[in-house]
């Protein structure tokens, strides 16, 4: 997996620290130290039983797991995830039932620490191995979701361990973002794309509000907007400095950077976590541009901006974003490339975020202008892709099954030769024919959201494991 950036804001997370009178406590005890300090090291912040509230500050009875539960309940609504430590075998019982009581529904990570091989007498053994095993049985029982890490067991200062914290956080930030997000939709999807179609009731049913306005109310707000505006002014500069082009055409800037204030007040006043667009044709026919330099500006900006009112594929861009903290994209299924049968053009025309190009400029639109003319379609991002590992996902909901369903895949982009235009690249798939199969008997539409980043165990835990939506992931190791 690549090194994934984490958010500066430093997330909390709950701490149970499990214990068996019959098995060494002092292992427990040396346990609760390791596991605040790794905590610490790595910049989180941590809600933990103190060695006041139970012998050691860890949980072994019903009375230490009704301490703990009271102390998760407190912080609530500050607790993005819960990392279950076993020094030693560990309670079961008393595990699940800090967690039921608790009712703090978030995520959960279950470690348990290795023995060593010199220390296996009654003073070391710690049987966590097993234990290991018992909680996760219980919590089955109790129809609790829960994280593996990547070993059975792994000591709680391991470089593995740590990893495996950093990975737990992604999947905390998705589920936890995922429940309240909110979307803008400007506009209506172009006429001859029935592809992007969505169910907002199933979104909502999900925890995903949707709110739309008319393009016109953004042409009026526009109409409003003095030219002289500093706030306008601001803009222009700022698109001047975003990428490089061989002219500012003085009337086009001066739209785009009105486009720019408008919609980023609106995403403001509403807190907006990104917002799809419609693109074309009207914006063209009506204001004389296309919106994809801006579009790219936001999702650069960690403000996703998807393209042809694609709501699900806002939705896919806007959960590889939250994985991974950097932007991402959205694209076309495009091209076969020649004949090799695991290779393909993923494209589009474009408003990629700047950073996923080796270089970029900002022209008139490639195909638009073909169309409306050049002096109507300023403002296209055009660039290649750079080479490197993709994850892609694409959300779609189901209408006829009323559920969420998504498909995973990964794959990279390399350096193979391709001259063309547009926001492009060639990326190479494993089975690449039959993930095509699988995308078009399943309705899935021809867009993806891509992220530069490997995290599709990531994505695929938090979606399939706590957010229950029907995942497609070919590429995952049965």
């Amino acid at each position: 997996m690549s090194i994934i950036e984490k958010s500066e804001e430093k997330q909390i997370f709950g701490v149970i620290v499990g214990n068996r009178d019959v098995f060494p406590d002092h292992l427990a005890k040396e346990g609760r130290l390791e596991i605040l300090s790794v905590l610490k090291e790595l910049g989180y912040r941590s809600v933990i039983l103190s060695e006041e509230d139970t012998k050691y500050g860890v949980v072994e009875t019903y009375a230490d797991a009704k301490k703990c539960a009271e102390l998760f309940k407190k912080n609530r609504d500050e607790i993005i995830g819960i990392i279950i430590v076993l020094p030693n075998f560990g309670d079961e019982k008393g595990i699940v039932n800090t967690l039921k009581l608790s009712e703090v529904n978030v995520p959960i990570l279950i470690q348990a620490s290795s023995d060593e091989i010199g220390k296996m007498d009654r003073k070391y053994r710690r049987d966590a191995f097993c234990g290991k095993i018992s909680v996760c049985s219980v919590l089955y029982q109790h129809g609790i979701p829960f994280t593996l890490t990547t070993t059975h067991t792994s000591p709680i200062t391991s470089n593995d361990f740590k990893s495996d914290i950093v990975r737990f956080e992604s999947i905390c930030k998705i589920v936890k973002k995922l429940k309240n997000a909110r979307f803008g939709q400007i506009g209506t999807r172009p006429n001859a794309f029935e592809t992007v179609r969505y169910s907002e009731k199933i979104l909502e049913f999900h925890g995903i509000t949707i709110e739309p306005i008319d393009l016109s109310e953004i042409f009026g707000e526009i109409s409003r907007l003095p030219d002289s505006d500093p706030i306008v002014k601001e803009k222009i500069q700022f698109i001047k400095n975003y990428t490089s082009t061989t002219s500012f055409p003085e009337e086009g800037l001066l739209k785009l950077a009105k486009l720019a204030v408008v919609v980023e007040r609106w995403v403001i006043e509403n807190e907006l976590d990104g917002f799809a667009f419609q693109c074309w044709p009207s914006i063209q026919d009506n204001f004389g541009i296309v919106p994809c330099a801006i579009m790219s500006m936001f999702s650069e900006g960690l403000v996703p901006a998807a393209c042809e009112v694609d709501i699900s594929g806002l939705l896919s861009m806007y959960i590889l974003q939250v994985a991974t903290n950097t932007p991402s994209a959205i694209l076309d299924w495009n091209n076969n490339y020649g004949d090799d049968p695991n290779k393909m053009v993923l494209f589009h025309c474009s408003n990629l975020p700047k950073s996923f190009f080796k270089d970029t400029k900002m022209t008139i639109h490639p195909i638009i202008s073909d169309l409306k003319g050049g002096d109507k379609s300023f403002g296209a991002i055009q660039g290649r892709i750079k080479a490197k590992p993709c994850t892609l996902l694409r959300i779609e909901t189901d209408d006829m099954l009323g559920e969420m369903k998504a498909l995973i895949v990964e794959g990279k982009y390399t350096d193979d030769n391709l001259d063309t235009y547009g926001g492009y690249g060639v990326i190479e798939i494993p089975n690449l024919q039959d993930i095509l199969q699988l995308l078009c008997k399943e309705g899935f539409a021809h867009h993806v959201a891509a992220s530069l980043n490997n995290i599709g165990d990531i994505v695929f835990e938090a979606l399939s494991n706590y957010l229950e939506y029907n995942i497609i992931y070919p590429n995952k190791i049965k």
